[in-house]
């Protein structure tokens, strides 16, 4: 009699115990987390991140219901989200309150100021030494002297992530880097991207972060501009950059070669601090889908998360009608 009222003694405190620590080993990093964290002006941007305003993230909101939160994915990326469209439903979601950095994902809201500026898409920009990457070292094919149309070099920063062509549009913008920079800042605080910010037009620096329901709204805004889905979804394109010397660039998201998939914007990104990133808006079985996939674990496991991640909602609409 005694043993078993002292097992229940200890049961409960036991209970107790795990109750009181579960909030704290289940946290995610959060945008309250990040908030304390302010552009760091000794970096390589120092030279307009100064002339920045503050930009203070929201505290990220409870992580949403989920159909699929039942159903295992078997997910390599740290963070996963899938929303219907159209209902505004959450259809799977892990660690979806995370801010994260996004890398190159970045480069949908630099698409997005480029053309809401309604600059000349034909004038032609120069890779200048400024769009020499001395962040993170990475290389270019389009050496300091290339020269491109403004429509070029969208398409090579939104089809194969050129950084250089990215930073060059910034350049070209009204007033520079800092009032893209701005600009970029600007837009996602309009879209409601709370828990959004940026430093830099190209996603190589690790201080340009997001959520996946912010970039969510990311990509619905950037879905009505006709271009961003022409270069995210084209498989190829070849340019110029010198008289007489022809650069063949290829789409860093290999499921636009997939006649299964029919996707309306798609960027993929990735940087050591991001991991591998890939953001789709698609359509499945007649149904509009967002998908986010952050912080993916080896070169090809985005691609394979997109595809378990279609399979589990395709198989779930199945089991939903029997």
């Amino acid at each position: 009699m005694l043993l078993s009222q002292f097992s229940a003694i200890l049961l409960r405190r036991r209970i107790s115990l795990i109750s009181a620590l579960a909030p704290l080993l289940a946290a995610p990093v959060s945008a309250q987390d990040l908030e304390l964290m302010p552009v760091h002006y000794h970096t390589p941007y120092a030279h307009y991140a100064n002339n920045l305003q503050p930009v203070h993230l929201a505290p990220a909101p409870a992580a949403p219901s989920s159909l699929l939160n039942g159903l295992p994915a078997q997910l390599r990326s740290e963070i996963a989200y899938v929303q219907d469209l159209a209902s505004s439903t959450t259809l799977y979601q892990k660690n979806s309150t995370v801010v994260r950095p996004i890398a190159s994902i970045t480069k949908l809201m630099t698409a997005l100021i480029v053309l809401e500026a309604a600059q000349d898409m034909d004038e032609i920009l120069e890779v200048s030494s400024a769009d020499v990457d001395r962040v993170k070292n990475t290389t270019s094919r389009l050496s300091v002297g290339s020269r491109l149309s403004r429509a070029d070099m969208l398409h090579l920063a939104l089809m194969s992530s050129e950084n250089r062509a990215a930073n060059a549009l910034g350049r070209y913008y009204p007033g520079g880097l800092s009032a893209f920079v701005r600009a970029m800042n600007d837009k996602a605080r309009a879209l409601g991207m709370r828990q959004t910010r940026f430093v830099e037009p190209t996603g190589l620096s690790s201080e340009n972060v997001s959520s996946p329901r912010d970039l969510v709204a990311l990509m619905q805004a950037t879905a009505k501009q006709p271009l961003i889905h022409q270069y995210t979804t084209s498989e190829q394109h070849i340019v110029e950059p010198r008289p007489g010397r022809q650069l063949i660039y290829n789409n860093t998201n290999r499921l636009v070669q997939n006649d299964k998939w029919d996707i309306k914007v798609s960027k993929t990104g990735f940087i050591n601090e991001a991991g591998q990133c890939l953001v789709l808006l698609t359509k499945f079985e007649g149904r509009d889908i967002a998908i986010v996939l952050l912080n993916a674990q080896g070169r090809y496991s985005r691609i394979g998360d997109a595809i378990r991640l279609r399979n589990l909602v395709e198989g779930s609409n199945k089991l939903a009608m029997l």
